[in-house]
C-alpha cells in the first residue's frame, strides 16, 4: 500500500510539532519552509489537521500550531485511516465494473493486507515517532534553510 503524499506530508507535519520546544510557536509558513513544501499545501494540510483535533491553530501576535492532547497521543493508524478514507485498495467497482468481482479472491486478501498494514500503525502514536534519532533530526531541520 502507498500513502498519498498529502498524508505524507501530514505526518512529517504533525512530527516537526511533536518535537517544537515548550513556549516555540511554528507558523504554517514554517512547518513548509522546513518541510520544503509549497505554502499551500501545507496550509491544506494543516486545516484538515485542524479539523481532526490533532492540530491546533492560533492567529494573530503570538499565535501558531501546536499539537492538540489528542494529537500528542493519536494513533498513527488512526491518523491514517482518516486522512487516507475507507476506500478499497483495488477498484472493482466503477464505470467497467471487474468481471471477476463477484468471485474474486484478490479483493479480499487486499483488503486483509490493507488491515494488516494499518494494524502495524495502531500501537505507534506521534510521541512514538519522534522518540531519537527522529526527534533530533527534526528538531535540526528548522536551522537549515535550502535556497
Amino acid at each position: 500500500m502507498r500513502l498519498t503524499k498529502f498524508t505524507d506530508l501530514a505526518l512529517r507535519a504533525v512530527m516537526r510539532l511533536a518535537v517544537a520546544e515548550q513556549g516555540e510557536s511554528l507558523t504554517t509558513r514554517e512547518v513548509a519552509e522546513v518541510m520544503h513544501v509549497p505554502y499551500a499545501h501545507m496550509a491544506k494540510t494543516v486545516a484538515r489537521l485542524q479539523h481532526l483535533g490533532v492540530v491546533e491553530a492560533r492567529r494573530g501576535r503570538g499565535g501558531g500550531l501546536g499539537l492538540t492532547g489528542l494529537g500528542r497521543g493519536a494513533s498513527v493508524g488512526w491518523i491514517v485511516r482518516e486522512l487516507e478514507g475507507e476506500g478499497e485498495v483495488a477498484a472493482c467497482e466503477g464505470d467497467v465494473p471487474c468481471p471477476l468481482r463477484g468471485a474474486c479472491r484478490l479483493r479480499r486478501a487486499l483488503r486483509d493486507a490493507q488491515e494488516a498494514f494499518y494494524a502495524t500503525l495502531d500501537p505507534l502514536t506521534v510521541t512514538d515517532l519522534v522518540a531519537s534519532p527522529t526527534g533530533p533530526v527534526l528538531v535540526g531541520l528548522a536551522g537549515r534553510r535550502i535556497e
